[in-house]
């Protein structure tokens, strides 16, 4: 017979297959009998033993070699399942790892390319609609106004919109509280000109400090994305909501809030910020500007102009708004000076205006701003995506 070739491997994995033997005797009994074999064995009965599981061996072997391995369906097929959904849990692990990390980066993985802008602007919306929802930070101190861009609207109202999508929402992912999508149902009664925002009756908008936030959300979402200037309000189909601070109210009249400064809000561990509205509103420009140069440590807000520009030399011509740089400023192309270009741009939006232009700019460009030239303010701050 030809010399076996089988490796030590491939007969370990042959013993491997073999079937298992059970011993369901109790461990005390066989630790008995053991000693009691022990006890009366002969000294013929161990090669003996040996001898026989060799020739065994040997038989077994030999059928292998001559008939090739047998398959063991139901091994094989059962360690392929089990590698199988290892691979794909292994997978939708990574996956869903990876997804979050690009998630909180959105817009900006391509950072490296260049300074990136985070708002909306004109240019970037084609036959698609913006839509902005409001969202609690984490420590459910400021809201923080997020737009997204909806491509394919097909003629459907902003209201239509605004309840497809925000089930979409990631909030956790983008370092913010998880509140959408509202327990209630929005509807627009066009006769009327009255949006109705009917709550769940388990609702929990109305306990503690949870109500006055509601409601700001609720005026804040509507007067973002729509004209409309009256709400009314319903539980379970009822007239009224009860909130544990104020009594019942029926009604909110919308009133757009204007004329305030941008300020930075970092959720933790993001290194991009948020673009969110200071909440104190300002008579003028300046005032404004002047408090984007401080921190707010009440709401956590970080100051967001990083631009050395001249209080005298600020003016407005035309719903344009002209600023110049401190002569000894050394103005960079980076992405933290873009951000502060845009808080610029969209506190002017508050304020009426409709451009920007650097008189004296050091540099040509910030980011994809050029300087030289007017530049339009945002249609919306803080671009991601939802779909």
């Amino acid at each position: 017979m030809k010399k076996s070739e089988w490796s030590d491997r491939e007969i370990e994995e042959l013993l491997r297959q073999m079937p298992k033997i059970q011993d369901h005797r109790d461990p005390r009994d066989i630790y008995q009998n053991l000693s009691f074999k022990k006890r009366k064995s002969f000294p013929w009965v161990v090669p003996s033993i040996a001898a026989a599981a060799a020739l065994f061996l040997i038989i077994i072997l030999g059928t292998k070699l001559l008939d090739g391995p047998t398959p063991n369906y139901s091994l094989d097929q059962s360690s392929e399942k089990k590698t199988a959904e290892q691979h794909i849990t292994m997978k939708k692990e990574d996956s869903s790892a990876k997804d979050k990390s690009l998630s909180r980066t959105e817009n900006f993985d391509r950072m490296s390319e260049g300074p990136l802008k985070t708002a909306v602007y004109e240019d970037e919306i084609g036959n698609g609609k913006v839509i902005t929802y409001w969202i609690p930070d984490s420590q459910i101190q400021n809201l923080i106004p997020v737009s997204t861009i909806v491509n394919e609207p097909q003629n459907k109202s902003w209201l239509d919109l605004f309840n497809e999508h925000m089930s979409q929402l990631k909030e956790d992912a983008w370092g913010l509280s998880e509140y959408y999508p509202i327990n209630g149902e929005f509807k627009y009664d066009e006769q009327k000109q009255i949006l109705e925002v009917n709550v769940s009756e388990d609702h929990q908008y109305g306990q503690g400090a949870s109500n006055e936030q509601f409601l700001d959300i609720i005026k804040k979402d509507i007067a973002s994305n729509s004209n409309v200037k009256k709400v009314k309000l319903f539980t379970n189909g009822k007239p009224g909501i009860e909130f544990g601070n104020t009594g019942i109210k029926y009604e909110l009249n919308i009133q757009p809030e204007k004329k305030h400064g941008y300020l930075f809000y970092y959720p933790d561990q993001h290194e991009v910020p948020y673009l969110v509205p200071t909440n104190d509103s300002f008579k003028t420009i300046k005032d404004a500007i002047a408090a984007m140069k401080k921190d707010d440590l009440t709401y956590g807000l970080k100051k967001s102009m990083h631009l050395e520009l001249r209080d005298k030399d600020m003016t407005i011509q035309k719903n344009t708004l002209h600023v110049s740089v401190d002569e000894n400023a050394q103005l960079k192309n980076d992405q933290l000076t873009l951000f502060s270009y845009e808080a610029l741009l969209l506190t002017a939006k508050e304020f009426g205006i409709e451009k920007v232009m650097v008189n004296n700019a050091p540099i040509k460009n910030i980011g994809p701003f050029d300087l030289s030239k007017e530049n339009k303010v945002p249609i919306a701050p803080n671009l991601r995506n939802v779909e």
